[in-house]
C-alpha cells in the first residue's frame, strides 16, 4: 500500500446519476476521501442527501474538454458509465468515452482508475458474447492499456434494491405463480450483494500502483436462475412458484416477455438477459488480497434479498436503475421567457380552489404516480404507458423510488422531476416517446385559512407537423385527463389521503 493510505484520497466519480455512482459516493466519503461528480446536469444531484459534501461539475464522458477539467487533482478515477440501452451504436460511444477517459487520466496524472465491468463466461470467443458483453470487455482492455493503473471488476448479477436485475427478479417472480420461461433460468449464476459491490469499489482505491488487471467479484452462492427465483419467492412469503422453461424462447423474445412483466423496458431487458444465456461464475478471488472481506462478508443471496426487500418496505431506496436519465430522452428545460424563441409552446391550464391545508395539497402532489396512480381515466393513461412502450419507450411502470417523497432527478412512471420547491411546485419532464418536448407542472398555493388553491399546467414543444398535429389529436381528451385530474387531486387533499388505494412500495 502506498503513502496515501494516512490521508484521503480526491475521487473523481462518473455516473452519479445512476444506480451504483449515487451509492458509491457517501460510501466514498465515509470513508474520508473528496469526491468530484461528473454529471451532463448538476441540478439532478442537488437533493441527494450527500450532495452539500461532494463537489460537482459538469461534463460527459464524451467530450475531451469537460473531462479534462474534472480529473485535475484527481487521485482515483471511477469509470461507472456506459451505453446499456441507447441503441445503435453504443459500442463505439463507449468506445469513445473510454479512450477519452484514459488519455485525459494519463494527462493528468491520475494514480488509479476504477471501472465496474461485467462478468463474462469462461471459454466462449468474446464475438459470441452480445454486444453487450463485448463491449464491456473492450472497454476494460482499452482502460487498462491506458497507461494509467487501472483495476476492473467484473460482477454477473447485482442484487439491491432498485437494481435493474433485481427488479427483473423480483417483478418475474411475485406477478408469475406460473412461469413458462425460456431456457436461460437453468444458467449458473454467481450473483453479488450491492454492498459488497460497493466496498471492493471504495477498497480499490487505495490498491498499489503494480496492480493493473482484472478482478472478478461475486457472492458466495452460485444459482441457476431457477433457483433464484425459488429462494426469493421463500424468502418474500410467496407461495412456490412453478417455473416450465420453454427452449424456444430466444434472447430476443425473452427480452420482450421481461419487458412485458417487468417495469425494466426492453431496451435494458435484453442486454441483460443476453448475458444471462451463458455460465457467469468467477473463476478466481483474487480482490481479497488488496481488498479483504470483513468477517460476514460478502453477504449470500438470502441475506442480499432480505436486505433488499427490508430497504423497499422501509423506503429507504437510495438509488434505482431508473435513477439515471433515460439516453434519448429530453432534457431541456422548462423555457420560462414568455416569449420563448424555441417555437409554438402548447399550454393546458387548470386551477381549482381546494378545502384543505397548503400542506394537505402538498402531499397529494408529492405523492403522485406509482401506486397511487395520476387522479383521472386510468384507461387512458395505461394505453400512453403501453403504447410507449410498444414504441420502444419507458412506459408507465418505472414507478416511485419511494412512495410519498420526491427529489429532482427522481424518475417517476414516464415522467422525471425537474423542479421540485418543497410545499409548493412539482415539475416533471417527459420521457416517453413524443413528437416534441412536454412538461407537467403542479402548484399548492395557501388560499387562506385552512384553503389553498391547486394550479395545473401541462405545455408541449412541438417538433414539427407532427409534434402539432399530435397536440391537437390528443387536445379532445384534455378536458378528461387534466381537467380530471385537477379536480380528483383536490378532491383527495380534501378528504385528507393521497388517494383511495394503498400506498405501494414498488417498483422501488
Amino acid at each position: 500500500m502506498d503513502g496515501n493510505a494516512a490521508r484521503g484520497l480526491s475521487c473523481l466519480v462518473t455516473g452519479a446519476t445512476g444506480y451504483i455512482g449515487g451509492r458509491l459516493v457517501p460510501e466514498l466519503l465515509a470513508e474520508g476521501h473528496r469526491v468530484r461528480c461528473l454529471a451532463r446536469s448538476p441540478g439532478t444531484l442537488r437533493d441527494h442527501p450527500w450532495a452539500g459534501s461532494a463537489e460537482v461539475v459538469r461534463g460527459d464522458v464524451g467530450d475531451a474538454g469537460s473531462v479534462r477539467e474534472a480529473m485535475r487533482g484527481i487521485d482515483v478515477a471511477y469509470y461507472l458509465v456506459h451505453a446499456l440501452g441507447t441503441g445503435r451504436g453504443f459500442e463505439e460511444r463507449d468506445r469513445r468515452a473510454a479512450r477519452i477517459f484514459g488519455e485525459q487520466a494519463r494527462a493528468a496524472g491520475v494514480r488509479r482508475i476504477v471501472f465496474l465491468g461485467a462478468l463474462t463466461p469462461a471459454g466462449v470467443p468474446e464475438e459470441r458474447l452480445s454486444p453487450h458483453l463485448r463491449s464491456r470487455a473492450e472497454v476494460a482492455r482499452i482502460l487498462l492499456a491506458s497507461g494509467v493503473p487501472t483495476t476492473v471488476l467484473r460482477a454477473a448479477v447485482i442484487i439491491g434494491s432498485g437494481s435493474a436485475s433485481f427488479e427483473m427478479l423480483r417483478y418475474l417472480t411475485e406477478r408469475l405463480p406460473v412461469m413458462v420461461t425460456p431456457s436461460w433460468v437453468h444458467t449458473r449464476i454467481q450473483p453479488i450483494a450491492v454492498r459488497d459491490v460497493l466496498r471492493t469499489l471504495v477498497g480499490s482505491a487505495r490498491m498499489p500502483r503494480e496492480v493493473n488487471r482484472a478482478f472478478d467479484i461475486g457472492g458466495p452462492d452460485v444459482l441457476t436462475y431457477r433457483e433464484m427465483m425459488r429462494r426469493y419467492a421463500a424468502i418474500a412469503g410467496l407461495p412456490p412458484r412453478a417455473i416450465i422453461p420453454v427452449p424456444v424462447l430466444t434472447p430476443r423474445l425473452s427480452s420482450y416477455w421481461v419487458g412485458l412483466v417487468t417495469p425494466v423496458p426492453w431496451a435494458i431487458a435484453r442486454p441483460l438477459v443476453e448475458s444471462l444465456r451463458y455460465e457467469v461464475v468467477c473463476r478466481e478471488d483474487d480482490i481479497t488480497t488488496w481488498v479483504p472481506s470483513p468477517p460476514g462478508a460478502p453477504l449470500d443471496f438470502s441475506t442480499a434479498v432480505s436486505l433488499a426487500l427490508e430497504r423497499i418496505r422501509e423506503a429507504q431506496v437510495a438509488t434505482r436503475w431508473s435513477s439515471a436519465s433515460v439516453p434519448g430522452a429530453p432534457s431541456d428545460p422548462l423555457p420560462t421567457d414568455p416569449d420563448w424563441a424555441g417555437g409554438s409552446l402548447y399550454t393546458d391550464r387548470r386551477e381549482l380552489p381546494v378545502d384543505a391545508s397548503q400542506e394537505a395539497l402538498w402531499q397529494v402532489i408529492e405523492s403522485i404516480g406509482g401506486g397511487n396512480g395520476w387522479y383521472s381515466f386510468p384507461l387512458a393513461w395505461a394505453v400512453r404507458g403501453w403504447l410507449d412502450r410498444l414504441a420502444g419507450g419507458v412506459g408507465l411502470r418505472r414507478g416511485r423510488r419511494v412512495a410519498d417523497r420526491l427529489r429532482v432527478g427522481d424518475s417517476l412512471d414516464f415522467w422525471r422531476v425537474e423542479e421540485i420547491e418543497p410545499g409548493r411546485l412539482l415539475r416533471l419532464r417527459a420521457e416517453m416517446r413524443l413528437p416534441g418536448l412536454a412538461w407537467l407542472e403542479m402548484s399548492a398555493e395557501s388560499d387562506g385559512s385552512n384553503r389553498s388553491r391547486y394550479r395545473q399546467r401541462a405545455l408541449f414543444h412541438p417538433r414539427g407537423l407532427l409534434g402539432h398535429a399530435y397536440w391537437w389529436s390528443v387536445s379532445p381528451f384534455h378536458a378528461v385527463v387534466f381537467g380530471g385530474m385537477a379536480r380528483n387531486v383536490a378532491r383527495a387533499a380534501a378528504k385528507g389521503r393521497p388517494t383511495g388505494k394503498r400506498p405501494s412500495t414498488g417498483p422501488s
